[in-house]
């Protein structure tokens, strides 16, 4: 009767599995997204030149000296190394919950020795002493269980873990985006930083060659005191701007050092050249719908919201019947001989059908939960995508804005250092006070250290740029499906490929 029980209850779980399977699980609708990107940038030049960006951005700055900085920065840094072992725990939470969907195996062998007394039984032949009898008991199952998917709760864990992963995969796209630009910044300010200290050492030498010119005619009577104490303060203001400088230059240094997961080294340990590489002229040809596929926080984002339409198809579907279906055969016997013996073989074959009937609304609650957390992800998507528009716009406008300003201080230097010349004759030849002096010394130092900076802050634009577009050409990845599932759970080919399916095995 074994056979024929069996085979009746085979057939009986392959025809209630047919007969469930049947039925798909509803499908879940893609949040609406209010966000219409426009046509082209409102902030852009359509006559501007335009450039192809490359893969590795930062080579558009032409400058060696970068690229090695950033290249060191990315090749060391802790914090981009967490976000790579970020990835691999969600590779491997994707093999956990892909396990799932397979049958678990498992081999066991007991053993057991016991012996019992008969206390109180007439037995003949006892001789009053105490009879007991000792049985020895071995074995080796192996044990096999699998829950059948019916409702696609199990492949919905394993398609949102897989989301995770390559969501995973665009955090750390992201961290070495941003990174590269943190790097870029630092030393672009220590480069600036160590121009200032050289423009702040010429400015004291002047200083200091003004006050003894003077000292030397008053020493003789030819000028008075009064200009020889204005010579004296602007002597050691310009003494104190310098060590303020150095001061900064000394926190750009132990900054960059940082980001190479380096010592913060002072800043003799950092090599300055002390000048700025020339800006880059001309901007990317590329529109705003294409920000979406580029931006590595936008996809890790639509990968997170398809990962939470995923649990919410999971939700749902444990409101469903479970089936689990259990077997083992082994070898029972009191000799170990046996074990090899066909004779002694014992097995047996269970089908559950679990339907959950009241858990006081903590099912219904928790797809609630779920729908709830993908509407949060909908709507902060949307509001991601609104703030990277308006990263590229701001971009766009301090690229124009903050070019115009240098054009315009680089005039005013160059007519400063006019005005201070001219002063300096002026006041050697007897026509014109001291105090015109200091004003256009004043006047030409600030013109110089305004250039700078603004020099800086317009390559730190230029950097900010390449970060809200997303990076190089080789950082877009293609672009993704809708965020939420419409059928069965599917995932990115190249995220199947990255989980090694067939490493699914336990050791």
């Amino acid at each position: 009767m074994r056979r024929p029980v069996s085979g009746w209850i085979g057939a009986s779980c392959c025809a209630l599995l047919l007969i469930i399977t049947s039925c798909a699980s509803p499908a879940i609708p893609p949040p609406a997204l209010a966000v219409d990107p426009p046509a082209s940038w409102t902030a852009a030049d359509p006559d501007g030149p335009t450039f192809e960006p490359d893969s590795i951005w930062w080579s558009e700055f032409g400058d060696p000296r970068l690229e090695i900085a950033i290249e060191q920065v990315l090749a060391a840094n802790h914090e981009l190394a967490a976000a790579t072992a970020r990835l691999d725990a969600a590779v491997a939470q994707a093999r956990i919950a892909g396990a799932e969907l397979l049958p678990t195996a498992a081999l066991a062998t007991e053993g057991s020795r016991s012996r019992r007394n008969f206390i109180g039984l007439p037995i003949p032949g006892s001789s009053g002493g105490v009879l007991s009898s000792t049985s020895t008991s071995l074995g080796a199952n192996l044990n096999v269980s699998w829950e059948v998917d019916l409702w696609g709760r199990l492949r919905a864990g394993r398609a949102g873990a897989r989301a995770g992963v390559a969501a995973a995969e665009n955090d750390l796209a992201g961290a070495r985006l941003s990174l590269s630009g943190q790097a870029a910044k630092a030393w672009l300010a220590v480069q600036e930083t160590g121009a200032q200290v050289e423009l702040a050492e010429r400015t004291l030498e002047l200083r200091a060659l003004s006050r003894e010119w003077i000292e030397r005619r008053y020493l003789r009577g030819t000028r008075g005191a009064l200009d020889l104490r204005l010579a004296i303060a602007n002597q050691e203001q310009a003494r104190a701007s310098l060590e303020a400088r150095r001061r900064q230059l000394d926190a750009a240094g132990r900054q960059l050092a940082l980001l190479a997961s380096a010592y913060p080294a002072p800043a003799e340990a950092v090599p300055a050249t002390r000048d700025l590489p020339e800006p880059p002229t001309g901007l990317p040809p590329l529109l705003p719908a294409e920000l979406i596929s580029r931006r590595p926080d936008l996809r890790a984002l639509e990968r997170r919201m398809a990962a939470a339409g995923f649990d919410v198809q999971g939700a749902r579907a444990a409101l469903y019947p479970r089936l689990s279906l259990t077997g083992s055969t082994g070898r029972l016997s009191s000799e170990v001989e046996d074990l090899l013996d066909s004779d002694f073989s014992v097995w047996s074959l269970a089908a559950n059908l679990l339907q959950p009937l009241f858990q006081g609304g903590r099912l219904r609650a928790g797809v609630d939960l779920a729908e709830a957390r993908h509407r949060e992800l909908a709507e902060t998507y949307a509001q991601a995508l609104l703030r990277a528009f308006a990263e590229v716009e701001l971009s766009l406008v301090a690229e124009r804005s903050l070019r115009l300003q240098q054009e315009a201080l680089a005039t005013a230097v160059e007519q400063s250092t006019g005005a201070r010349d001219l002063a300096q004759r002026r006041y050697e030849a007897g026509l014109g006070g001291y105090l015109e002096v200091l004003e256009a010394q004043s006047q030409e130092a600030q013109s110089q250290i305004a250039l700078l900076t603004v020099k800086r802050q317009r390559l730190d634009a230029r950097v900010d740029l390449h970060l809200s577009l997303g990076g190089g050409a080789s950082s877009a990845a293609a672009p993704t499906e809708p965020a939420t599932p419409t059928g069965p759970p599917t995932t990115d080919v190249g995220v199947v490929d990255r989980l090694r399916l067939g490493e699914n095995t336990d050791e």
